[in-house]
């Protein structure tokens, strides 16, 4: 995979991409990144990006021309279709299905702004995805972007050193996970669940779907609005709610 990050800002990309999994991953092969300031793109002598909104208002308004240009740079460059995200408190709300989405991709170019906003053109005429981390605000794109990298590229074959990781992460179930224990066995008085040091895997494996269900549906219950429920999930959630009465 390729990614491309258009940024005003990219030195504050710098640690994240040379650590841990994003660092694996390129000595893998299974991406590669591109830092790109599109202020080098400004068709000023001055460099400027942004300027004042028409109508009035607060703040200032990243140009079209910069972003567009410095696309059209990176579009001619690449051997695949990008999609090309703007990162926004106004774009869809991320999740993991988005991210597994993304990490089919080929080609990914992230715009990160700064400012008051964008200036529209480049949402309607530019830009295939629009994507908001939460509903927070934000000085600028940028960590939303290394956000979205991160839970992207750790789905990409062979970055993770167990292939199975990523499967059973939360949400990638649809469910959040289950909780993990290591040794040792009695820690202070705490101790691990029994099933989990009785080798039957079987059980194991029951126990860990049951607390993950319990810790979906105790946690983040809104998850179990479009989750396809077993017969014994059913079952599970019935008795809870029967012992909270």
């Amino acid at each position: 995979m390729k990614i491309d990050v258009l940024t005003l800002f990219p030195t504050m990309f710098t640690g994240v991409l040379q650590e841990s999994i994003l660092k694996r991953a390129q000595e893998k092969g299974a991406v590669t990144f591109q830092l790109v300031n599109f202020r080098e793109f400004a068709d000023n002598k001055h460099q400027t990006v942004d300027d004042y909104p028409y109508g009035g208002g607060a703040g200032m308004v990243l140009k079209p021309q910069p972003i567009f240009d410095a696309v059209d740079h990176l579009t001619k460059q690449s051997e695949h279709r990008p999609r090309i995200i703007l990162l926004c408190p106004q774009g869809e709300r991320y999740t993991q299905k988005k991210a597994e989405e993304l990490a089919k991709e080929q080609h990914l170019i992230f715009i990160c702004g700064h400012y008051e906003g964008y200036d529209e053109r480049i949402r309607e005429h530019v830009v295939t995805d629009e994507i908001s981390i939460g509903d927070y605000v934000l000085t600028g794109g940028e960590l939303a972007a290394m956000v979205v990298i991160d839970s992207v590229v750790r789905l990409l074959p062979g970055v993770l050193g167990n292939e199975h990781s990523s499967v059973h992460d939360s949400y990638s179930s649809g469910l959040l996970e289950h909780p993990h224990y290591t040794r040792p066995a009695d820690f202070r008085g705490m101790k691990v669940p029994d099933v989990l040091l009785s080798g039957n895997h079987r059980l194991i494996e029951e126990w860990r779907q049951k607390e993950s269900l319990r810790r979906t549906w105790l946690r983040r219950p809104d998850l179990l609005e479009t989750y396809e429920l077993t017969e014994q999930q059913k079952k599970w959630i019935e008795q809870w709610e029967k012992n909270e009465r």
